[in-house]
């Protein structure tokens, strides 16, 4: 038995390596298109490897005609660039829609493969064939279109793959390189034995393919298996402030940067051959996020979601972003922006805003409680009066009882008088009742909103009794006019609706800087359907860069007396509780007129 050669055990060991290779392609289930397209590449080169080899053995232990085994070979020889070429499309595209005209490339395929297998009848691929050196053969015409055509199949496979790994991961990457000379070694030793410029071993192509086979797996296979996750891209979106994951069409993560690993606290064996919705399966919202998902695909189209992530205790802006090449759905991107403190800043702004309300409330509340105390005091002074006068008419109805003088006519006259004072008594502890009655829906459920019906009678009289006591102080006047159909009803918390036109009647007794014996035209009227309420002043007026500013912001012209929350709530409250709007005009010197309007 002879020494086994060099090259004889290079070709097993590419043997070994393709079969390796393509049981560990077949081990990553469920296969994605790369991983196929990959694995019919491993097939050829098998079917050029095995062949050979057999070939050899056969050819030195029996009298078998190689030209037979060559048949079986060219099966690979043929295909292979074919196979090639649609993994350099799929490495490109990452996903693909096969169509008829892709059958076009199956073509001089077939028609070399029966050239081949009937050349003993008119020798148009091979004049003379040898298995031993390359050099000895003698090619007939047909070998040159075949030939023409697996090179340039093969070139366009290679300008394609180097083209895009050098886009998306730079000419100096380790994948440029690697698939660089995974093109340039099969491309080359063949075309120099092809051509005999150099003398070779038919062992060389089979080898040679192989080594590029190998070369192509370690530039393509990084990461997850056939997963394309260049080097360069790699590196930059692993130093971005937001995390991202790509799923693939089967809800599979493939590929996330290490901000999301860092930031959902995980390691890469918790993310990998995972779902999406297992990974985030810890979530509050994940229900909510799962439909969102299947909608965003479904309508082709970002979509935007608040997250909560339980684990991670962070709140972000989740972007759903179905990925989609030539009209073909190839996965999603999924990019978590981080909003935590953004949530937090606007909790505690409201956490703010609620304390200085409330500020506002309680000085509201203190203001009321100064016009109870002048409201409740002439009524409980006048019924003191009343209880004076009753003890008196009593005493005297008593000592009258025994004279003989009183007569039927003096006991009517004293009951009439008695009756009076009660009248009187009656009279006030119903004024009384009517300011408890408007204090309370004023005080104690300040906070909470009562929607009720109310008509213009209600709104006025709550109105007028708990602004009496601070018109009287300035000594102003509050002219109402009504000009609406009698009992106009109104919808919704004639509490909130009292407290803003108080805010603005308080605010035109400010604008005349104390001076008394002043006026303020409180108007009802009714336009289109809706009700307009002015509160004019003819006061100071408001300053243009209060003005501009009005509504928008916190704004006072009270220095440190204001806090500017009251027309700011008051057009808060309209807008939000009546689906209203204020507007107001001033003009220096002249006055100024606030005007709420209302749907009816």
């Amino acid at each position: 038995m002879s020494t086994i050669s060099v090259p004889f055990l290079l070709l097993i060991i590419s043997i070994l390596s393709t079969v390796l290779l393509m049981f560990y392609v077949l081990s990553k289930r469920p296969l994605v298109q790369l991983q196929k397209s990959f694995l019919a590449m491993l097939a050829c080169v098998s079917i050029i490897s095995i062949g050979v080899l057999v070939q050899d053995i056969f050819i030195k232990y029996t009298d078998v005609q190689p030209i037979y085994f060559e048949y079986f070979i060219y099966i690979g020889t043929c295909f292979l660039p074919v196979a090639v070429f649609f993994t350099a499309l799929i490495f490109k595209n990452t996903k693909i829609k096969f169509e008829k005209r892709y059958l076009l490339l199956l073509i001089i395929p077939v028609i070399t493969l029966l050239v081949l297998w009937t050349n003993k009848y008119h020798h148009l691929f091979y004049i003379r064939f040898t298995n031993n050196r390359m050099a000895d053969a003698i090619f007939g015409p047909y070998f040159y279109i075949h030939s023409i055509y697996t090179y340039g199949l093969l070139f366009i496979s290679m300008f394609m793959l180097i083209r895009t790994s050098l886009k998306t991961s730079g000419v100096f990457s380790k994948q440029s390189i690697l698939l660089i000379l995974g093109t340039i070694i099969p491309i080359v030793t063949n075309i120099l034995g092809t051509l005999r410029i150099v003398d070779m071993s038919v062992y060389s192509t089979p080898i040679s393919f192989t080594i590029g086979i190998v070369f192509y797996a370690f530039a393509i296979l990084k990461f997850n298996f056939l997963s394309i996750s260049p080097i360069a891209l790699q590196k930059i979106v692993n130093v971005m402030s937001d995390s991202y994951l790509v799923l693939d069409t089967n809800n599979n993560v493939i590929d996330y940067n290490d901000t999301f690993r860092k930031t959902f606290k995980l390691e890469d064996a918790d993310i990998r051959k995972k779902t999406i919705f297992e990974l985030l399966d810890s979530s509050k919202n994940v229900d909510n996020f799962k439909t969102t998902y299947y909608q965003a695909i479904k309508d082709k189209k970002t979509y935007t979601i608040e997250y909560y992530e339980v684990v991670a205790n962070k709140y972000f802006n989740l972007e759903i972003s179905p990925l989609f090449n030539k009209k073909v759905f190839i996965g999603v991107l999924l990019l978590f922006k981080d909003i935590t403190q953004h949530v937090l800043d606007i909790k505690k702004i409201k956490d703010n805003q609620d304390m200085l309300m409330e500020s506002e409330r309680l000085a509201s509340l203190g203001q009321l409680i100064g016009g109870i105390a002048h409201n409740l005091k002439t009524p409980i002074m006048s019924i003191s009066g009343a209880t004076e006068g009753l003890s008196d008419l009593i005493k005297e109805y008593d000592s009258s009882i025994d004279d003989p003088e009183v007569n039927s006519k003096d006991h009517h006259d004293i009951a009439k008088d008695m009756m009076s004072w009660i009248e009187k008594i009656r009279e006030y502890t119903s004024y009384m009742s009517d300011v408890i009655t408007v204090v309370k829906g004023q005080a104690v459920t300040m906070s909470e909103a009562d929607n009720t019906t109310f008509d213009v009678e209600e709104l006025v009289k709550r109105v007028d009794i708990l602004m009496k006591h601070e018109l009287k102080s300035a000594l102003v006047y509050l002219k109402v006019s009504v000009n609406l159909p009698e009992h106009t009803i109104l919808h919704g918390d004639v509490n909130s609706l009292v407290q803003v036109i108080n805010n603005m009647i308080s605010n035109s007794i400010q604008a005349y800087e104390g001076k008394p014996e002043q006026n303020i035209d409180l108007i009802f009227e009714k336009h289109n359907d809706k009700l307009y309420i002015s509160v004019k002043d003819y006061g100071c007026g408001l300053p243009k860069k209060v003005k501009d500013k009005l509504f928008k912001e916190m704004i006072t012209t009270k220095g440190k007396n204001g806090t500017g929350l009251g027309l700011y709530m008051s057009y808060s409250t309209i807008k939000a509780h009546f689906g209203g709007d204020i507007t107001f005009e001033s003009e220096p010197g002249k006055g100024t007129t606030f005007t709420i309007i209302l749907p009816l």
